[in-house]
């Protein structure tokens, strides 16, 4: 749903979005979204000792991550009011914001450690199969209100991520 959220902020931000970025993003975090359980996985079966402490910094790391991109897009969007066209995600937030939606799916690697590796990488697929479908829904929804919300959509957007950065945080508290 954080992907799904954050596609929703990229097509509010970006009305004009064709059809081959779409597949991007989507594909982008659907990659992300099953690298991590994979990576929670090989660290369960290797350093899980030294990925325990790291544990604790993960809702720290997603609510920066996601504040500074909603920030800034907000900050562009209060400040590019006179410009015609909202820039696109760029390449390096559009890592950011894989690397801060999926980072909570490294807890999804440790609840599959006793599958063998033909399984989890089954698991993996499944989740990136449905990311990727969730995450064109999405930016397909997100489009659609974006050519109506004009030049509130990136600020609008900007808000969605930082809230989603802020319930990954406070989420992890309970």
């Amino acid at each position: 749903m954080d992907a799904f959220s954050v596609s929703l902020a990229n097509g509010l931000n970006e009305p004009g979005m064709k059809r081959r970025k779409a597949c991007l993003i989507a594909g982008t975090f659907a990659f992300f979204q099953a690298l991590m359980p994979m990576t929670g996985w090989i660290c369960v079966h290797t350093i899980v000792e030294l990925f325990s402490a790291f544990g604790t910094f993960v809702p720290w790391i997603a609510l920066i991550l996601l504040a500074f991109i909603g920030g800034k897009m907000i900050y562009d969007g209060v400040r590019s009011k006179a410009e015609e066209e909202a820039v696109g995600v760029g390449f390096g937030a559009l890592m950011i914001q894989g690397v801060a939606t999926s980072i909570d799916a490294l807890s999804v690697g440790f609840t599959i450690a006793e599958y063998d590796l033909p399984h989890a990488l089954s698991a993996a697929l499944i989740i990136a199969a449905v990311t990727f479908v969730i995450c064109i829904g999405g930016l397909i929804i997100g489009r659609k209100v974006g050519t109506k919300l004009s030049d509130k959509a990136q600020i609008f957007g900007g808000i969605i991520l930082i809230c989603i950065g802020l319930e990954i945080f406070i989420s992890s508290f309970f």
